[in-house]
């Protein structure tokens, strides 16, 4: 099976993320794919509410579904939104070398990939001017903080922590 383009695997994790839209969760999905066969190794969304899993979001999920591998150093992880600190952890620790993002204009900063980036991991962020699916993965995820503003801020772990400020 030859590789497809990146729009392709962000088109699925769309769908994944509004499957969990569809049923009341946060929309963030994620495709774990092999870079040489394109073979899809794991796809998941966000599972906040359907499993009351605070840490499974997209990107875990999609590394749950691929399940057992002795490494993940020829894969590309596809994800809705900019990930998180704890899934960029996830990424770099798996050896994942190379990640492509919808949507990085619901993220509160780059400081993920910054860091990614400074791990030479290679960071793709599609373009929503050219990208159908990057363009709707802004839009759902926008959605979705306008509908459920506590929600998705619970699944960033309720935003700052003002008690650890210096």
């Amino acid at each position: 099976m030859p590789y497809k383009p990146h729009e392709f695997y962000l088109t699925r994790a769309l769908e994944l993320a509004a499957k969990g839209f569809s049923e009341g969760g946060c929309p963030i999905g994620g495709v774990l794919a092999d870079n040489d066969t394109g073979e899809i190794l794991g796809e998941g969304h966000n599972a906040l509410v359907q499993e009351g899993n605070p840490i499974l979001h997209g990107e875990m999920a999609a590394l749950r579904n691929a399940g057992r591998r002795a490494d993940r150093h020829n894969t590309t992880m596809y994800t809705t939104l900019q990930p998180c600190f704890m899934c960029t952890g996830a990424i770099t620790q798996f050896g994942i070398p190379r990640v492509v993002i919808g949507d990085t204009a619901n993220a509160s900063s780059d400081e993920t990939i910054r860091f990614l980036r400074s791990r030479g991991i290679e960071v793709i962020v599609m373009d929503p001017a050219i990208s159908a699916a990057a363009r709707g993965c802004i839009e759902l995820a926008a959605r979705f903080r306008g509908e459920k503003p506590e929600q998705w801020l619970e699944d960033w772990g309720g935003g700052p922590n003002h008690r650890l400020r210096p």
